[in-house]
């Protein structure tokens, strides 16, 4: 993209805003879900979500 547009500044500042916004928004979901469930679920759900993506990535990765 910098090379394409000529302005690096310009993808730059787009980039670092892009990683704080999808930042801020981490954190804003997080702290609302720590108030709604417990820590134990939580962890489940987590640990649930991250077992999903691996199987997903290795389904992918076999099936290629």
């Amino acid at each position: 993209m910098t090379a394409e547009s000529g302005s690096p500044w310009l993808i730059f500042i787009g980039a670092a805003a892009a990683l704080m916004t999808t930042s801020l928004v981490g954190v804003l979901v997080g702290r609302w879900l720590a108030q709604k469930l417990s820590v134990e679920i939580l962890n489940t759900a987590t640990g649930a979500s991250l077992l999903l993506i691996s199987v997903l990535l290795l389904w992918d990765a076999l099936h290629l």
